[in-house]
């Protein structure tokens, strides 16, 4: 409990009628009825006499230090550091008042008051130790000093912290709140910045720093709108405010770089977009949400360019911003099915799907699961080197000429990596072959199915009878030999497969 400065009793004459009393004698009084209450704890009561007693001795510094003892148990500290300063002006002898300075100057942030109040209880050797307070007033320049440095290096994490530890011991002061709200902004944490100025702008509707901060919040929200009509407001209160000035400025460029890019791609001045939307990226690296729709929009018109590849790393940029931006997901999973990475476009569909269980969305994730199975079979249109739309004279024609480019019997004086290699490739023929010249098998292979798990489909396939089947027409006369020079083979075919 804070100490009174007088706790003594008014003596009453019992003799007689008591005369009139003097506005002193009434002012003992008031204090007194305030003493009586600041003992039982009801400084909201105490107070009203306490100011009875001002009222009826304005210039006697005890009342002022009562009243300032009862606004600092009230943790209403600017009010409780205005009357300690007018009871020590009355009284610069009033020791208990610069005790009190101290304290409130401490709760209030206020280090230069601290200092002085300090230096005043010092030189008039106060008893009371101050101990404890002067090791708090060290502690706030100690990490006052450290913000700074963090401001330049914009370390704004370390700067939250310093403002933490500083309003461990200056709970109410506005300056430290406003401070780690600024901070809290820039690192994206917008709902606490802003209830930290809201609390500071409840008592304080016209702090200039509070408001610029809540329009931070606002502009890095992507409300850029509302962020414009609080920095006005500020530059009204503050005209020489120069992080509202320029935060302005760069929101309003912001903005116009933005909006020139996308006149630019409606007008199909594709290639103009994409560096206008390069500009506008370069204007404030903090704003990541509309950051994130500046990659997003960029890689759109990349993709309309053809560069998906570039338009994918604008989609991941995006999202590395805002990994909740579903346009990015769904067009960077368009695009991963596009370059034909079909694991990738499986996890951003899976990702869409727990976001949005649309039946778009699910009926999109099977196809990309579809064409993710597909890719891992053999790709029997490609081993034979024909289109999807081939016929059937196409594919025979196709089998033919490689066939007999990659028949082992041609590679008989070849390394054995190479005619192990040829062997593969002569037995690829065959199994596409046999899966595309059959219609039914050719039907199931193009609906996707698994041909491994067809029953027996390569149980008894052998690629040199295949092979002798297709040059004799299936026919069983005698074994096909490739003699002579027409067809380049040095002897008859003998290649057996293991």
């Amino acid at each position: 409990m804070v100490d009174l400065v007088d706790d003594h009793s008014m003596e009453c004459d019992n003799m007689g009628l008591l005369p009139e009393k003097t506005p002193e004698e009434l002012a003992e009084l008031k204090k007194e009825s305030g003493n009586q209450k600041y003992k039982l704890k009801d400084y909201k009561s105490a107070l009203g006499f306490y100011a009875e007693a001002i009222d009826l001795c304005p210039t006697t510094a005890a009342y002022y230090g009562n009243r300032s003892a009862c606004y600092l148990m009230l943790s209403k500290y600017r009010e409780s550091l205005d009357d300690a300063r007018k009871a020590v002006l009355l009284d610069p002898s009033y020791e208990k008042g610069y005790i009190r300075i101290l304290k409130c100057a401490i709760a209030l942030g206020d280090v230069m008051t601290a200092e002085s109040a300090i230096a005043c209880i010092q030189e008039k050797v106060i008893d009371p130790s101050i101990a404890t307070e002067i090791k708090q007033v060290e502690t706030l320049k100690q990490y006052e000093t450290a913000t700074a440095k963090a401001y330049e290096t914009k370390d704004y994490r370390k700067i939250v912290f310093c403002m933490d530890r500083c309003l461990d011991h200056a709970p109410t002061c506005a300056r430290y709140k406003v401070c780690k709200a600024e901070c809290l902004a820039f690192l994206g944490r917008y709902d606490e910045a802003s209830e930290l100025v809201n609390g500071v702008l409840h008592f304080d509707k016209t702090n200039a720093d509070a408001i610029y901060v809540r329009g931070v919040c606002l502009y890095y929200d992507d409300n850029i709108d509302q962020a414009f009509n609080h920095f006005i407001h500020v530059l009204r209160l503050a005209p020489d405010h120069e992080k509202a000035k320029a935060i302005y400025k760069r929101a309003k460029q912001l903005k116009k770089t933005k909006e020139e890019g996308n006149e630019a791609y409606k007008q199909n001045r594709i290639k103009d977009a994409c560096d206008l939307y390069s500009q506008a990226l370069q204007i404030d690296p903090l704003n990541k949400k509309t950051n994130a729709k500046l990659y997003f929009n960029r890689a759109v018109a990349l993709g309309k360019q053809g560069k998906n590849r570039e338009a994918i790393a604008d989609c991941t940029s995006a999202l590395q911003l805002d990994s909740k931006y579903v346009k990015a997901i769904m067009k960077r999973a368009r695009l991963y099915m596009d370059v034909e990475e079909y694991e990738e476009a499986v996890k951003d569909y899976e990702t869409l799907c727990k976001m949005d269980k649309s039946r778009e969305n699910k009926r999109l994730l099977q196809d990309a699961k579809f064409a993710l199975k597909r890719s891992k079979r053999k790709d029997y249109y490609k081993i034979l080197g024909v289109e999807r739309s081939a016929s059937d004279d196409e594919i025979k024609k196709a089998y033919r000429k490689r066939a007999l480019i990659h028949h082992p019997d041609r590679h008989a004086s070849a390394s054995d990596q190479e005619k192990k290699d040829q062997e593969k490739k002569f037995k690829e023929l065959g199994e596409a072959y046999s899966i595309l010249s059959d219609p039914k098998k050719k039907a199931r292979y193009d609906s996707g199915q698994d041909m491994d798990e067809m029953d027996g489909m390569h149980a008894d396939f052998d690629p040199g009878q295949m092979f002798q089947a297709f040059y004799t027409g299936g026919h069983g006369g005698p074994e096909f030999a490739f003699g002579g020079e027409n067809n380049g083979f040095p002897g008859a075919f003998t290649f057996q497969f293991s």
